[in-house]
């Protein structure tokens, strides 16, 4: 591609970026929790098609997926919660490019502590506020704005560019699982998860687990000769710190230096009792552990469950009542593909161009989707979006407008570069 047509792409964003605020103003105002997506999915399809993409937009059929060995146990079905691929057809020899995001988002509660309506959209100091302005709608509007404007310069790839937008990534990431296995992939794929605009190959694993704890009943009175749930509770609160040390000082990866960062093994969540005047004779402890790649995803519970049934045994009540180890909810696999593969070379080079700047390279400190299109897709997947990963799920969600338009800058070019050079045989 010549510099002028590069100058072309990038003076387009520059000359569209009234029109790019507004696109995801009205994205971040559509509330979509995980669970009630209908009303952004369908705004999606209307625009992608209005925009003149081939749009497929279906709804999963939830026993097929349970057959998926990616498939992870949830409570809800998929009825009215579509997803969506756009397709902008090449003219033919180039290779297909997958580009990944979901519009799910986490809940708001009532809004406290928030300083504004979460669905406000509103500007102030160079940001889009709202819940999804950063995870991810940032980022999904990147990738839509990239390929429109590429389109209205006349300017289509010779490969395929497939806009994925999904449901569900906050529970289960069954939205891009169901893309897998209704038959899309591609030569590449680009996620727009959060990533402060770090060029990022890897993402964490993250286990959730569930450890119930039975102490011995008493009465409020003679509670002496009970055996509390809550001490029993706060020695395996304990085991499970000390399993986190272990991990920190023994798990190692390239992309992840600071395990302390990445290999987060807590508990966040401790009930125990029932009532204010009555023995507390059980406890249920939730957590999660965080998994870097190359890890033994299954090997890495089993030492929690080795971790806890240690401790039980050195105690002279849960040796004979062991706590019980469960692994329920969230369960995602850490994936990654190689620093030197050449879609991530792309988005580097195209991101010093954009910028003036190398890019920063590192493994996001967060799961992400990508693991089914690399596993199950053959689709290697790299992660670059505008929104930060410290910003994602907090009060008074924000994405930068410069780090947006810089993304869909990068998303343009990187499309353009990619789609136009030959597959590899």
């Amino acid at each position: 591609m010549t510099d002028s047509v590069r100058k072309k792409i990038l003076d387009k964003v520059d000359a569209s970026k009234d029109h790019a605020i507004k696109f995801l103003q009205d994205m971040v105002a559509i509330p979509s929790v995980t669970g009630d997506e209908a009303a952004i999915q369908k705004h999606m399809h209307g625009y992608l098609t209005e925009v003149g993409l081939e749009v497929d937009m279906w709804e999963t059929n939830w026993d097929e997926l349970k057959k998926h060995p990616g498939y992870r146990p949830v409570d809800r079905g998929y009825e009215n919660r579509p997803n969506i691929v756009a397709t902008l057809k090449g003219t033919g020899g180039g290779r297909s490019l997958l580009l990944n995001g979901h519009t799910d988002v986490i809940p708001v509660g009532n809004g406290e502590g928030w300083s504004d309506n979460p669905w406000s959209a509103s500007i102030k100091n160079g940001r889009i506020y709202g819940r999804g302005s950063c995870d991810m709608k940032s980022g999904v509007a990147s990738h839509v704005l990239a390929v429109q404007y590429l389109k209205e310069l006349g300017l289509t790839p010779k490969g395929d560019v497939m806009i994925n937008i999904v449901i569900d990534e906050e529970v289960s990431g069954h939205g891009t699982l169901d893309t897998v296995i209704r038959g899309y992939k591609a030569d590449a794929g680009i996620s727009g998860e959060t990533s402060d605009l770090f060029v990022q190959p890897a993402c964490i694993g993250r286990i959730w687990f569930q450890i119930d704890i039975e102490g011995k009943p008493a009465g409020i009175q003679q509670r002496y000769l009970g055996i509390s749930a809550i001490e029993l509770g706060n020695k395996i609160v304990k085991a499970v710190q000390e399993l986190e040390d272990e991990r920190v000082a023994n798990v190692k990866h390239a992309l992840y230096p600071s395990a302390i960062d990445s290999l987060p093994c807590i508990i966040g969540s401790f009930q125990a009792g029932n009532y204010p005047s009555a023995f507390p004779a059980s406890a249920v402890l939730k957590g999660s552990i965080g998994t870097v790649p190359s890890e033994d995803h299954e090997g890495v519970k089993q030492s929690l469950v080795k971790k806890i049934a240690e401790v039980a045994a050195q105690d002279p009540w849960m040796k004979d009542h062991p706590p019980v180890v469960k692994f329920v909810g969230y369960d995602a696999e850490a994936s990654e593909i190689p620093v030197q593969h050449p879609i991530v070379q792309t988005v580097c080079d195209v991101y010093t161009e954009v910028t003036g700047k190398k890019p920063t390279i590192s493994g996001r400190q967060g799961a992400a989707d990508t693991r089914f299109l690399n596993k199950y897709a053959n689709t290697p997947t790299v992660i670059f979006g505008p929104g930060s990963t410290a910003v994602m799920h907090a009060n008074d969600e924000y994405v930068s407008i410069d780090d947006y338009l810089t993304a869909i800058k990068v998303m343009a070019l990187s499309i353009h570069d990619w789609c136009n050079s030959a597959p590899t045989k």
